[in-house]
């Protein structure tokens, strides 16, 4: 129950007139900036209003930790994400209740340590094919590369299919419809089933992506083999009456993990070059393990505990530029928080961007520093400080599959190749679902010769100068 003093406490907020409103992030052209610059003013819980759509915004670990942990049952997932059902139908991401814990035990199993564990030799030879088309001296824009590496990955490995002749087309429906999903106006007011421009744009976007779901679907239903995939799985389940899904089920949950599994661990990767290419001592220090550790040979999953500043580099990166940037719940029940009232039907908000940047977290917030994460940082600061993969009951279920991809990538791509930044191209972070460069991270391909790969150079004192 709201104490009456919860309902009588009205949280800071921009105000306009007598009445507290504002479109806020939706009406802000760089809501990044926006989130950062109303808790500066206001606080760590700020009132905003959209016309009559109430939103409490917080940025304290333990306000977020409330809503994720504490009574994760009184919230359903955001209006934007609500908004986008056309997209991800009832999938793992917008499914509620009963419905999504039924369908998230079905897709566990698939995301065990041990079917993970066999999936490591998949990606690492889906980079190295990657890798062979590549010269030294090429321009290329690393964030594409990175999508198209990680749809090949997640379509072989989840779905036991080879979707390459479809990443090219896979590929620009989904940046349409993450560039389209940046604008939270048309999102929220704008009808999907509305025929405008941007919506028949989106319809076809969509059913280029069905197009390869439900073949693979298809091609799996008459295959009649079980490979150990997800989408075997999923055709093999059965509920307790002896029904199956359907192909729409299986399309809701596929289009899900086809995209969010592949999307943001593509990002992260991009992220993590553009941040080594403007820190070398970092890239030298990365360089330095991989010599000890691999030698030269290809990265594998026993590789890595000990693989341990790599992933410090890539805790680093998803901490700066963390790919789900933000997150929102709407109220099915009255709580309260930090001592303000949340009625059912409204919002609470959160974004793991400005929590990662906290000063009060982070010595330096703003600097890419991965020797942070040396020490015992993690068990120092709040539980919620750093939440790159959400947290309770939804957590992400691929988390350990992304940080694996992410790490095995990485460690094959830098021991062949290191990145020059290209002059001039602007590289802005975009506030989509996921969080995105805006143009891409152009850069140029440096080959790194076979000797500076293998041998130690700790012995030679100009080691370092050369590897800068």
């Amino acid at each position: 129950m709201m104490s009456a003093k919860a309902k009588l406490k009205i949280p800071p907020g921009p105000s306009i007139g007598l009445k507290r409103w504002s479109l806020g992030p939706l009406n802000s052209g760089d809501p990044l900036g926006y989130f950062t610059g109303i808790f500066r003013e206001y606080g760590d819980v700020v009132e905003l209003r959209v016309f009559n759509f109430r939103i409490l915004l917080l940025n304290h670990p333990d306000y977020i930790e409330e809503v994720l942990v504490n009574h994760p049952r009184k919230f359903i997932k955001g209006r934007v994400l609500q908004a986008n059902k056309r997209v991800f139908g009832r999938g793992l991401l917008t499914s509620e209740g009963d419905f999504w814990l039924r369908q998230r035990r079905l897709a566990q199993p698939a995301f065990h340590r041990s079917r993970i564990a066999g999936y490591a030799s998949t990606m690492v030879e889906y980079t190295e094919r990657l890798l062979d088309e590549w010269q030294d001296g090429e321009e290329r824009d690393i964030h594409k590369e990175m999508m198209r590496l990680t749809l090949q990955i997640v379509g072989k490995t989840l779905f036991d299919a080879d979707v390459e002749h479809d990443a090219q087309d896979v590929g620009k429906s989904l940046e349409l419809l993450l560039e389209i999903g940046a604008d939270f106006r048309r999102t929220l007011f704008v009808p999907h089933w509305l025929p405008t421009p941007t919506n028949l744009r989106v319809e076809h976007a969509i059913r280029q992506i069905e197009k390869v779901l439900y073949r693979m679907i298809a091609e799996k239903r008459a295959s009649g083999r079980d490979a150990g995939d997800l989408l075997s799985m999923l055709l093999a389940a059965q509920d307790e009456d002896g029904s199956r899904m359907t192909d729409k089920q299986l399309r809701d949950e596929a289009i899900t993990l086809f995209l969010a599994g592949h999307e943001t661990t593509a990002n992260a990767l991009a992220w993590t070059w553009w941040l080594l290419a403007q820190n070398p001592a970092a890239e030298t220090k990365l360089h330095a393990e991989l010599r000890t550790v691999l030698a030269g040979r290809a990265p594998s999953f026993d590789d890595l505990p000990k693989l341990v500043y790599t992933n410090h580099i890539i805790t680093e990166s998803m901490r700066l530029y963390p790919p789900a940037w933000g997150t929102a719940r709407t109220a099915i029940e009255d709580l309260e928080i930090a001592g303000y009232a949340v009625p059912k039907g409204s919002g609470v908000s959160f974004t793991q961007w400005t929590v990662h940047r906290d000063a009060r977290w982070y010595d330096a917030p703003e600097e890419f520093r991965p020797e942070r994460w040396e020490g015992d940082l993690l068990k120092r600061i709040p539980r919620f400080a750093y939440f790159p993969f959400g947290g309770g009951p939804r957590q992400c279920i691929g988390n350990s599959f992304a940080l694996m991809e992410t790490a095995l990538t990485l460690a094959t791509i830098a021991q062949r190749y290191r990145f020059r930044l290209v002059e001039g191209h602007p590289v802005v972070p975009l506030a989509s679902i996921t969080l995105r460069p805006r143009y891409g991270i152009r850069v140029v391909l440096e080959a790194r010769s076979a000797k500076s790969s293998v041998v130690d150079h700790v012995s030679d004192p100009c080691s370092v100068t050369r590897d800068l």
